[in-house]
């Protein structure tokens, strides 16, 4: 507030009488040339009006603003000095004084869906919200005529040319940097309104329905790549494991005992209605004798 009233006390001596051309726009100051005869008397004759009915004025002359808010003060018309009232007492001249509250909370706001064409000539729907707050009140006032109503305009508008530049790929994976990108675009835009733009996020992306699936058959593709991928490492895993216990029971002819014996405990419990025909172990090992006996011959 004390640079923008700093800024207003230097451009007292403008010739245009208040109102010059910058570079970022159209600014407005307190006049300082005479207000001329008419305003004079109209001044005159509402003091006398005050003083005439007081103590009843004083229900139109004192005005509250609240903790969150200021008042913007015209006379005649013109920006009084002073620069905005509040919070709390202040008081105006009726008949010639105006005043405008400006509340200086945060505002949130949900920018409508957007249809964006991205980089790589993708259709999306994209929603955001703004949070925005008012800095300089009198700026808020004179500088545009509905500062709300610009900041969404504006808001809209920049979301569609900033994820314009972007991939669909980039617009998915970072909406934090897209988010802070049209933050500053926002906030730059909206300084001569005084408005400050204190962040923007990116609420939803909306793909269209052939993109969707598109994008499933192709994620469930890699995803049953992957999965014959680690069932086959299972398989030869498993393989090599039945290779070394194969070795190990070669090594002892007891182990083959034992391991009919722990598959028959199984089967009994699992399956109590399957009826087990056993095997005497005795051919078994008969026939394993004879296979090493040829074995042998052969060698």
């Amino acid at each position: 507030m004390t640079r923008t009233m700093d800024y207003y006390e230097k451009q007292n001596n403008h010739p245009n009488h208040g109102v010059h051309n910058t570079d970022i726009g159209v600014s407005y100051t307190p006049s300082t040339d005479s207000p001329g005869l008419c305003a004079f008397i109209l001044t005159i004759i509402s003091y006398l009006l005050i003083i005439a009915t007081f103590p009843f004025s004083l229900c139109l002359c004192v005005k509250v603003v609240q903790e969150y808010e200021r008042a913007v003060i015209f006379r005649l018309g013109r920006l009084l000095k002073g620069g905005a009232k509040g919070p709390g007492i202040f008081f105006i001249v009726p008949c010639i004084d105006s005043y405008r509250k400006v509340d200086l909370r945060t505002v949130s706001f949900d920018v409508p869906p957007q249809e964006i064409l991205t980089r790589d000539s993708v259709t999306i729907s994209v929603e955001a919200v703004v949070y925005y707050r008012v800095s300089d009140p009198i700026a808020a006032e004179n500088n545009v005529e509905d500062y709300s109503h610009s900041t969404r305009l504006l808001a809209a508008t920049t979301l569609r040319n900033v994820l314009g530049t972007r991939n669909l790929a980039e617009i998915l994976s970072e909406r934090e940097s897209i988010s802070a990108t049209m933050q500053s675009s926002l906030d730059d835009a909206t300084d001569p309104w005084g408005v400050k733009v204190e962040r923007v996020e990116i609420k939803d992306v909306r793909l269209p329905v052939q993109l969707q699936r598109a994008m499933a058959a192709e994620a469930e593709a890699a995803r049953e790549a992957r999965a014959k991928v680690i069932a086959a490492e299972g398989e030869q895993r498993a393989s090599r494991a039945l290779k070394e216990a194969a070795e190990v029971i070669n090594e002892s002819p007891a182990a083959l005992q034992l391991r009919y014996l722990q598959t028959l405990g199984q089967i009994s419990s699992e399956n109590n209605s399957t009826i087990i025909f056993p095997l005497p172990i005795d051919i078994l090992t008969h026939f394993l004798r004879k296979n090493n006996t040829e074995s042998k011959e052969d060698d």
